[in-house]
């Protein structure tokens, strides 16, 4: 009998390389874990959180799922250290995820996570706007210029390729330049406006709005968002009480979730200024059908999600087939044997 037991370790780069970075494998990753997870077919625990820094909120997070139709459970182990930036120059989100089969338990990948977790915010929210912006949207409008900023482009653009103008506002104007420098090499169709550091001047009247920060303040205004606009709220506080009070149809990954988060929406619901039927769905209600997504082109729709793990698992486990097809990443030996088959164990103990 053997017991040597090998995984698969997969860069950034390798998941990169095998063209991993696919919005529409994403979002029809996302779709098929919501209706799994409806199906009451996938396992998934509570996550852990261990905070180093009440004020910074410098955190690592374990979350956990478990696929039983592909017969995969996965991990994702986060870390979010938001000065990272400013302190160190460096990312503040950095995360590996491991896969294992559950028919023997053993390991069959180690990845990078970074880019899976990117993703699933990307593609939430495409999968969002696939429903719920109108068809024919032509702008979108940005407060935030990083990362996630730029993945909801990709996101969006995706599955809106009417998309034609991007505006930009972010909290130094070459954060602005730095994203339509990266995104306009991308997509050559769209045209990229800077606002400037100039908020209003990025989303008043766009069809899409996308705020991406870090900041906790009520930056976008009631008064910027036009009848018909698609908002997608990614961040904590980002937009004033006001533009969840006149939309048309509120709708989040996880309304259960969201509301004991710190987002807008569960500030709301915490002061008296929402209640639980303000809700119109949660996200599987409308790709299930059960309840309809934009009815008309002058809807304000409202778009909130704060992550379900599940879909990271769900995606980190479409990227392993995709990269392990591509033939990428390395061959990791976990053990030849085992501790007590080894010829040398005698040699090797301390005493």
């Amino acid at each position: 009998m053997s017991n040597q037991i090998t995984a698969k370790y997969f860069s950034q780069e390798d998941l990169l390389k095998s063209g991993c970075l696919d919005m529409n494998m994403a979002v029809a990753a996302a779709e098929d874990a919501l209706l799994e997870f409806k199906k009451g077919d996938v396992l998934f625990p509570h996550k852990i959180v261990q905070i180093f820094n009440q004020d910074t909120q410098e955190r690592i997070n374990c979350l956990p799922a478990t696929f039983y139709r592909d017969k995969i459970c996965g991990m994702k182990w986060v870390s979010v250290f938001p000065p990272n930036p400013a302190k160190f120059g460096v990312q503040n989100l950095s995360a590996m995820i491991i896969l294992s089969e559950i028919e023997k338990g053993f390991p069959i990948a180690f990845m990078e996570g970074t880019l899976c977790s990117n993703m699933r915010v990307g593609a939430m929210g495409a999968m969002a706007a696939k429903h719920l912006s109108k068809a024919d949207a032509a702008s979108i409008g940005f407060i935030g210029a990083g990362e996630q900023a730029k993945m909801h482009l990709i996101a969006m653009k995706t599955v809106r390729p009417t998309i034609k103008e991007c505006r930009v506002a972010a909290k130094l104007p070459e954060e602005e330049a730095a994203f339509i420098d990266e995104m306009s090499a991308i997509f050559k169709d769209i045209t990229f406006k800077a606002a400037d550091t100039n908020l209003q001047a990025s989303v008043d009247g766009a069809d899409i709005i996308v705020t991406a920060t870090s900041v906790q303040a009520p930056l976008l205004k009631a008064d910027w968002v036009k009848p018909g606009a698609f908002y997608s709220h990614i961040g904590g506080w980002e937009d004033e009480y006001k533009v969840a009070a006149q939309s048309d149809k509120i709708v989040c990954d996880d309304w259960d979730t969201v509301k004991h988060r710190t987002q807008t929406l569960s500030r709301m619901y915490k002061d008296g200024e929402l209640k639980d039927e303000d809700i119109y769905a949660d996200l599987i209600d409308i790709v299930d059908g059960s309840k309809k997504g934009r009815e008309n082109d002058d809807e304000r729709i409202y778009f909130n999600a704060v992550g379900l793990a599940y879909v990271d698992v769900a995606l980190a486990i479409a990227m392993y087939r995709r990269a392990h097809e591509a033939n990428a990443g390395q061959d990791l030996t976990i053990q030849d044997c085992m501790i007590f088959q080894h010829e040398q164990i005698k040699d090797w103990i301390r005493i």
